[in-house]
């Protein structure tokens, strides 16, 4: 008797709709696995190298317009901007970057940051006094004046030098005679005499930061900006722009900005201006 081949059962129904359907889903699931995985893989190199990340950060601000809900750069000036202060102030651009070079170089310097972050603890309390007169932000100021103390040229701070006509700026903030005259310290026909002894005044610490706030002061008061409250880097984007402004018309290097916002939030610098010391007594006594 011969073999009888029986007809091949179909298969379930469940099985003849896998090609319309289950083979497309786990192609999307073998694809949302890869994505997955390479994201996961992204996110572990990106923790493992912050400097990368610091770096394309910049690199998105400085080449990229803010997205919605972002906060713009304070640091970045439109060409509207930059005519308009130069037209109103005489600013101009950066220093070379051979000279930012060299400032970023003293920066790294531990030894002369400490001393530096010395001298302006010396300054605290006059910072504290006459920015909270002025209604201006004392971290701007000491970010001013650690930054112009910090990059000081050797003896620039000598009554013999100021003498000499050697330098044109003196004192901790490194301001000039220009800066009296503007604030009716000094009269624009001064003579001779009367130039030396308000070079003279400038090395005294209390003039010369009480210089330097009223400096902000005047600034402020052409610039239009609020006069009845201290502007805060970190409270609104205006004030963060407002602060940059500022610290620019101080300099007129389109690269001090930058840098005076990062001292302003240097963590030593920001416990030395609002921090409080307390003795510390030992366990034995």
């Amino acid at each position: 008797m011969g073999l009888r081949l029986l007809p091949r059962p179909s298969p379930p129904q469940r099985f003849r709709r896998w090609p319309a359907f289950g083979l497309a889903a786990l192609v999307l699931a073998a694809g949302g696995w890869a994505w997955s995985e390479r994201r996961s893989a992204t996110f572990q190199r990106q923790a493992s190298t912050p400097d990368w990340i610091r770096d394309q950060a910049q690199e998105m601000v400085r080449h990229s317009s803010p997205l919605e809900g972002q906060r713009p750069d304070p640091i970045d000036f439109t060409e509207e901007e930059l005519r308009e202060l130069n037209r109103r102030f005489g600013v101009h651009g950066p220093q070379p970057a051979l000279a930012q070079l060299f400032t970023e170089g003293l920066d790294q310097l531990q030894p002369l940051r400490n001393h530096t972050l010395s001298r302006v603890e010396e300054l605290r309390p006059l910072i504290l006094r006459h920015s909270t007169r002025q209604r201006i932000n004392p971290m701007l100021v000491a970010a001013v004046l650690f930054d112009e103390m910090h990059h000081a040229k050797p003896g620039e701070d000598s009554a013999l030098a100021v003498r000499s006509g050697l330098f044109q700026t003196q004192g901790p903030a490194q301001l000039s005679v220009g800066e009296m005259v503007k604030q009716g310290l000094l009269p624009t026909n001064a003579t001779p005499e009367q130039i030396l002894e308000a070079r003279l005044q400038l090395l005294d610490p209390d003039h010369n930061v009480e210089l330097l706030v009223g400096k902000f002061a005047r600034l402020a008061y052409k610039l239009g900006l609020p006069r009845h409250r201290t502007l805060m880097a970190s409270g609104h984007p205006r004030d963060a722009k407002a602060l940059a402004t500022l610290a620019y018309l101080h300099n007129g290097k389109l690269d001090y900005p930058a840098r005076i916002l990062r001292y302003m939030q240097d963590p030593a610098l920001h416990a030395l201006i609002y921090g409080t010391r307390q003795s510390v007594t030992s366990p034995l006594i």
